[in-house]
């Protein structure tokens, strides 16, 4: 499994926004066949910084979900709206496996 946890600064003015359109776009990314999770995270003592965590079943997944049109929108509408600009920091996912999650008892 791949993660990616993508770091966001935005502008002050625009947090209410940002959040709406990665709420939508997560929503959009978790019904995609490679996505296993996406979750929209808010710093604490800093409500204008987010951390997007996403896991993919495999680097096609990742790459895959970067086609899509609603990546796409979440993309272009939220570019003036950073701080500075957005960091993704690719991982590989140790735990829970893909069979943990999808074990069945």
């Amino acid at each position: 499994m791949f993660a990616v946890c993508v770091e966001v600064h935005v502008k002050p003015e625009n947090r209410d926004d940002f959040i709406r359109a990665s709420i939508t776009n997560a929503k959009c990314s978790v019904q995609e066949p490679g996505n296993l999770r996406f979750d929209v995270i808010q710093q604490v003592d800093d409500p204008n910084r987010f951390i997007l965590y996403e896991v993919y079943r495999d680097s096609a997944g990742m790459a895959a979900h970067k086609e899509t049109p609603h990546y796409a929108a979440w993309r272009d509408a939220v570019a003036p709206w950073m701080a500075e600009p957005r960091r993704g920091i690719k991982h590989t996912a140790l735990w829970p496996d893909t069979e943990a999650l999808w074990a069945v008892e």
